[in-house]
C-alpha cells in the first residue's frame, strides 16, 4: 500500500465504481481501464487483493472508527452547541417573558398604590378642611371669652380702686 498514490487510489475506486454500472458499455470500459493500468504498473491480481486487503484490514475496526469520526466531527460539534445555543435563547426567552410578565404585574401594582395613596391624601385633607371650623369657632369662642373676662376684671379693678380712694376724694372738700 505504501507504493500507491492517494490520488490513484481514489481513481482505481471510481475505475471500480464504474465496473458495477447497469450499463454494459461503461462496465466494460472500466474493466478494460483496470487492466490498463495494472499492465502498466506491473500489478497482479494477487498484488490488488493485497492492496484492498491493506486498506480494510478489519472491516468492524473501520465501521468502529468511521462512527468515531462521524461523532467528532466538526459539522455534530457544531450541531450539538448549536443546539446547546438554541436551548439557552429559549431559555433566556422564558426567562425575559416572566420578567415582563412580572414587570407588568408589578406596574399594576404600583398604580393601584398610587392611586390609594392619591384617594387617602384626597380624604386626610377633606378631614382636615373639615376639622378647621371647629378649631376656629373655639379660637373665636376662647378670645371673645378672654375679652369678657378682661373687661370683667377691669370692671372689678377700677370698683375696687374707687371704693379706697372714695374717702380722700371728699377730704379736698372738707379743707
Amino acid at each position: 500500500m505504501s507504493n500507491f498514490d492517494p490520488k490513484e487510489l481514489k481513481i482505481l475506486s471510481d475505475i471500480l465504481a464504474l465496473v458495477l454500472e447497469d450499463q454494459p458499455g461503461q462496465s466494460s470500459s472500466a474493466l478494460e481501464a483496470i487492466k490498463n493500468r495494472a499492465r502498466r504498473d506491473n500489478v497482479t491480481g494477487g498484488a490488488l487483493k493485497n492492496l484492498f486487503q491493506a486498506i480494510a484490514p478489519n472491516p468492524s475496526q473501520v465501521r468502529s472508527n468511521r462512527t468515531t469520526r462521524v461523532n467528532n466531527t466538526p459539522a455534530d460539534e457544531y450541531r450539538v452547541k448549536l443546539r446547546q445555543m438554541t436551548d439557552s435563547i429559549n431559555k433566556l426567552d422564558r426567562d425575559l417573558r416572566s420578567t415582563r410578565a412580572q414587570n407588568e404585574n408589578l406596574k399594576s401594582q404600583l398604580y393601584m398604590t398610587q392611586q390609594a395613596r392619591a384617594e387617602t391624601q384626597a380624604m386626610l385633607s377633606q378631614l382636615q378642611a373639615n376639622d378647621t371650623y371647629p378649631r376656629l369657632l373655639i379660637i373665636g369662642v376662647a378670645t371673645i371669652a378672654g375679652l369678657l373676662t378682661g373687661i370683667a376684671g377691669t370692671e372689678v379693678f377700677h370698683l375696687l380702686q374707687h371704693a379706697v380712694s372714695t374717702a380722700t376724694d371728699n377730704a379736698r372738700y372738707l379743707y
